[in-house]
């Protein structure tokens, strides 16, 4: 029998911009009957999640703390992140929320982090690495060039951190919020840093954003007996401070047809709080819901070897410190 509503999703998928606005999440939402967010229990489970304040992030805190999940908020401003905790104690009645300050390019302070998360909670069931910022502006954080530093650096390091309590509150979850700007980037490591001639806001992020989604795979295959489970996904095209400061152009064609913030965060908490397809897979790269490929042009799909992987690879660990096998 013909499974239309997939027919629908793969026609929607193709031809990018109707996938990746509101259309394609509307159109989904309705096409599988998505259960509502609303309708997760999550009390007990753990869940420290960073880029809290704003924008997708923001949306996605205010879900989890509504369903009930004992919240760890990570921020490098402290005054923000404070406003955000009392902004969830208030709005949703949820208690056990808290923050931590730490900025993820900066490792000492990702260690300090990970020591506060591990000293106040006995078990860990999710880690969600949300926090990223596209700037126009080259700058350099122990010795890394800063997106590069935040985005893919850091992250590695919380993880590799965090990754015995994740272990011990199996099954556990590590869920990387990427960008669909990532399928215009190539697997590298050479280039991975553009250096300040060649500079270029949108695409570094668009190569760091690529090194995390082959990152989250190469985590999973390294935990085949899905004890922890990986996923990155990308949140469709939202309408965010970040997208308003750092691509106004772009902000003013798309105009209406952008998400908002929930609509971005719904499949980053759908992967938190579901507890059947969440745990049936590991490794993939998601879109409302549904996995989906992490190449569309044969260029980058090319530059994706097993050689470069594992060059990537040993890179991260160097590069972060990690305490993990290169």
């Amino acid at each position: 029998m013909t499974d239309v509503p997939s027919l629908i999703d793969a026609a929607l998928e193709a031809p990018v911009v109707p996938s990746f606005t509101k259309l394609g999440y509307i159109a989904r939402r309705r096409l599988f009957r998505w259960t509502q967010l609303d309708g997760y229990a999550l009390p007990g489970r753990v869940v420290a999640l960073t880029g809290a304040t704003s924008g997708i992030g923001r949306a996605a805190a205010m879900q989890l703390a509504r369903d009930g999940a004992t919240l760890v908020v990570v921020g490098r401003d402290a005054t923000r992140n404070e406003q955000l905790v009392d902004d969830l104690h208030t709005s949703t009645g949820n208690a056990d929320v808290s923050g931590v300050t730490a900025d993820l390019g900066d490792r000492r302070a990702v260690r300090e982090a990970a020591a506060q998360i591990l000293d106040r909670h006995d078990r860990l069931d999710v880690l969600i690495h949300n926090a990223g910022a596209l700037t126009k502006q080259r700058h350099v954080v122990d010795g890394v060039e800063a997106t590069v530093a935040s985005q893919v650096v850091g992250p590695f390091l919380l993880t590799s951190l965090l990754l015995d309590r994740l272990a011990a509150s199996a099954p556990a979850r590590v869920i990387t919020m990427s960008s669909g700007g990532m399928y215009t980037a190539p697997l590298t490591v050479d280039h991975l840093q553009m250096d300040a001639e060649h500079y270029k806001g949108t695409q570094q992020y668009a190569l760091a954003k690529r090194a995390q989604v082959t990152l989250n795979q190469l985590w999973a295959e390294r935990h085949p007996d899905r004890s922890i489970v990986f996923h990155a996904l990308h949140p469709g095209w939202a309408d965010t401070p970040g997208v308003a400061a750092s691509l106004p152009g772009f902000r003013r064609v798309m105009g209406p047809l952008l998400r908002d913030a929930d609509q971005g965060a719904d499949t980053l908490v759908w992967l938190v709080a579901d507890d059947r397809e969440p745990l049936a897979t590991s490794g993939g790269f998601w879109l409302d819901r549904r996995l989906r490929p992490i190449h569309r042009l044969r260029s980058t799909a090319r530059s994706d070897t097993p050689e470069r992987r594992a060059e990537l690879w040993d890179w991260t660990v160097a590069a972060s410190g990690a305490a993990v096998p290169a």
